[in-house]
């Protein structure tokens, strides 16, 4: 037998593909939370993450450098330099923080967000 999990995903319109600029990032709004929402243009890929830098609780990580490590998408806080991996959203500059990661998906030249039905913004607070 195979136990599935499954979750509900709302997704929102964030943005048009052309308000995000070419290997940055943009921060948006969904009811009163932020989302940091990035465009890595060389691989034609998306990425959503909290806005948040867990390290010092600055809304920042839109404003953040964007690359890879190891071939893993990241951003890093513009403020302390901590790098975050966009998939995992785990801290790849060693410390036990990490930041949340949304699916991100891109139809008709809109960017939609996924927010989960049970998720808790606040917990984004690690």
């Amino acid at each position: 037998m195979n136990n599935t999990i499954t979750q509900n995903i709302t997704w929102f319109k964030a943005c048009r593909t052309q308000d995000v600029p070419a290997n940055g990032g943009v921060c948006v709004k969904y009811k009163d939370d932020q989302i940091a929402l990035f465009h890595f243009t060389r691989r034609d890929e998306w990425y959503a993450s909290q806005n948040m830098c867990p390290h010092r609780m600055q809304m920042a990580l839109s404003r953040g450098m964007i690359g890879t490590q190891q071939g893993e998408p990241k951003v890093a806080c513009p403020f302390h330099k901590k790098t975050f991996s966009l998939v995992t959203g785990e801290c790849l500059s060693g410390d036990e923080c990490s930041i949340k990661t949304y699916p991100v998906k891109v139809e008709h030249d809109y960017v939609y967000v996924g927010i989960t039905a049970d998720e808790n913004m606040e917990d984004m607070m690690v």
